[in-house]
């Protein structure tokens, strides 16, 4: 048996595993592909449009309501049926408009506007969460794929130890055992194999729910991206560029406000209003009459059963909430900060590891079937040898994965996991488009602005 042949054969089914075939697909179109077909994102972004709709739906507190009404009544008198003197027919127009209520709806719409931008950075949550699944997607199917190869190239080299075993029994060599314990691991690695396989497709079919397609070839190896110099400069980006903190900020803004809005909720609002109508009563020779009248009203409660005072309070326990929460998305954002930060340290210290342990194993393995060949080492020391190689090699095809995941976990940590970031080339979602399109709550096919909107509203729905 040529020993040489066969070690040769584990280093270049590796390598062959490593590198990637013209046309795979790169780490940045994958993300571009997860960014562009996540049904997840879309559904946020939908979020999003409806959170910008309150700030219209607040702002109308400050515009003029018109109302109008029409009506038809009889009166039917003693039984005889309506007369044609006693139908009346009434038309009414009415408008009223805020005056003043102490800056409660001005406030209303501030707490608006923070909900929208908390909703914004947890839409930025939302597409770190994606875009890390599709790394993690990309790095088990490189990682299964060499793996596998490995397997493969595992049973190949036993099955030739193997056959090696039984022709040095023929001769006298070796006893049965040996040709036991070479037929046992070869079992032992087909095996290995099938799981090796299995593991491959549960990749590919977790890259298909991550990037939207099966990876077209397997994919090659990316770049470390640049992340931080150190764990302290990473904690000090993340604390001021994480979504989840500044989301938790606008939160703790909007609560602020509304226990502002439910204060002055006690007080009284001034209504201004103007009113026209017209009745017509049918046989009546005057013709109908109309009748105008405008005027303001002040109005208020002298007592609501306790409700106004239970809201008060109610705000201010929300808000309470809305601190703490921010208090703990930064403690755990500086935690997911650490824990990355220290993955990516042990990954590149186990990666290094792996390799002096790849050249060590090789350098046993060759001295093992060499001492075998003088009768000085027998199967079992060659199996464990190769064994030892096996290992070696898986591990560092784990540790190279952990270490991209810790990385990229890094850049999620410091909040700066987005397409914009990591320039993919992609069309972003505009968040100002709708906003500034809906904020002056335009009417809908009554004014050019809602002309504009129903314009986004049709390029929304097509994408």
């Amino acid at each position: 048996m040529n020993f040489k042949r066969n070690f040769a054969g584990i280093v270049s089914a590796t390598l062959m595993a490593m590198s990637s075939p013209a046309g795979a697909e790169s780490l940045g179109d994958a993300l571009a592909s997860a960014y562009k077909h996540s049904g997840l994102l879309k559904q946020n972004q939908a979020v999003l449009r409806a959170a910008d709709e309150d700030v219209a739906i607040a702002l109308s507190g400050l515009r003029p309501t018109i109302d109008y009404s029409l009506s038809h009544s009889w009166r039917d008198v003693d039984g005889a049926g309506p007369a044609v003197d006693t139908r009346v027919n009434s038309a009414s127009l009415t408008a009223s408009m805020l005056l003043y209520n102490f800056g409660r709806t001005q406030l209303g719409i501030q707490a608006s506007k923070e909900v929208v931008m908390a909703t914004r950075d947890t839409l930025v949550g939302i597409e770190q969460t994606i875009l890390l699944r599709a790394v993690r997607a990309f790095l088990d199917v490189r990682s299964t794929n060499e793996n596998a190869a490995l397997q493969a190239n595992s049973v190949r080299v036993l099955a030739q130890e193997l056959r090696a075993a039984q022709d040095r029994f023929e001769v006298g060599e070796v006893t049965q055992t040996d040709v036991a314990i070479a037929r046992a691991r070869l079992a032992s690695a087909r095996a290995n194999q099938v799981t090796a396989q299995g593991e491959l497709e549960i990749a590919r079919e977790e890259y298909r729910a991550a990037v939207g397609h099966l990876p077209k070839s397997f994919p090659n190896t990316p770049g470390l991206p640049k992340t931080a110099n150190s764990l302290a400069a990473a904690k000090s980006v993340a604390r001021d560029r994480h979504p989840d903190i500044q989301a938790a900020q606008h939160r703790v803004n909007a609560a602020d406000l509304g226990v502002e809005v439910a204060k002055k909720a006690m007080l009284p609002s001034l209504v201004g209003s103007a009113q026209t109508s017209f009745t017509d009563t049918i046989g009546d020779s005057t013709g109908g009459s109309f009748n105008n009248q405008i005027g303001v009203t002040l109005r208020g409660e002298f007592y609501a059963g306790g409700r106004r005072s239970a809201e008060y309070r109610k705000s201010i326990a929300q808000a309470e909430q809305a601190r703490a929460a921010l208090d703990l998305a930064r403690i755990t954002v500086d935690q997911n900060v650490a824990d990355a930060w220290s993955k990516m340290s042990i990954a590149a210290a186990r990666l290094e590891a792996s390799e002096r342990q790849i050249r060590a194993s090789r350098v046993a393995l060759r001295g093992a079937r060499e001492e075998a060949t003088l009768g000085s080492r027998t199967t079992l020391d060659v199996l464990n040898a190769e064994q030892e190689l096996l290992n070696a090699e898986a591990s560092r095809i784990t540790s190279q994965s952990d270490r991209f995941l810790a990385a990229y976990s890094l850049l999620a940590a410091m909040g700066l996991l987005t397409a914009e970031h990591l320039k993919l080339g992609v069309a972003s979602y505009d968040v100002d488009a709708y906003y500034n399109a809906v904020r002056n709550a335009p009417v809908r096919q009554v004014s050019p602005q809602g002309e504009k909107l129903d314009a986004i509203i049709s390029i929304l729905g097509k994408n």
